[in-house]
């Protein structure tokens, strides 16, 4: 059975990459930011972190799954700290551009000549100056080491 600390461990590595590819797809289908490739990169350990997390409730070792939720949350961070310093012009990228296509019932080569040229050293959308990229870096970092921190923090004793 789970401790305290550890429940919440599992429910912020839960909870938090949930949140975040959700305002990930709200913004690219709701308001039209579609992703560079670099933004893909980072999505990938959050679906990681989400499988981690469901296995955290289903199956033992549930700590292990937990702590490999939380890496994965951790990941997807640096990644996204790399990629707001490839949009804040710190370094350079190592990717090219990225197209995305939309299902509109036209022909492939079509959707693909008319979809926009997603640039993954452009910050398509700042707010107080930094990127939704520079964002998933400060929450998925602080979330994974607080999941972290809660997985290895003593139990007291009564």
């Amino acid at each position: 059975m789970l401790d305290t600390q550890s429940r919440t461990a599992r429910w912020i590595v839960l909870i938090v990459p949930a949140l975040l590819l959700g305002g990930a797809y709200l913004s690219q289908y709701g308001f039209g930011l579609y992703p560079c490739e670099m933004c893909w990169w980072q999505r990938w350990p959050h679906f990681a972190a989400l499988g981690f997390a469901a296995l955290a409730f289903l199956a033992p070792p549930k700590r292990l799954w937990i702590a490999l939720g939380a890496l994965a949350i951790i990941v997807s961070g640096l990644i996204g700290g790399f990629h707001a310093g490839v949009e804040y012009d710190w370094w350079e990228g190592i990717t090219g551009c990225a197209k995305t296509t939309t299902a509109s019932g036209g022909s492939a080569l079509d959707e693909i000549m008319q979809a926009p040229l997603i640039r993954c050293d452009v910050a398509p959308w700042t707010l107080l100056g930094v990127s939704l990229a520079g964002y998933n870096f400060i929450v998925s970092c602080a979330a994974g080491v607080a999941a972290l921190a809660l997985l290895t923090r003593k139990r007291k004793a009564l």
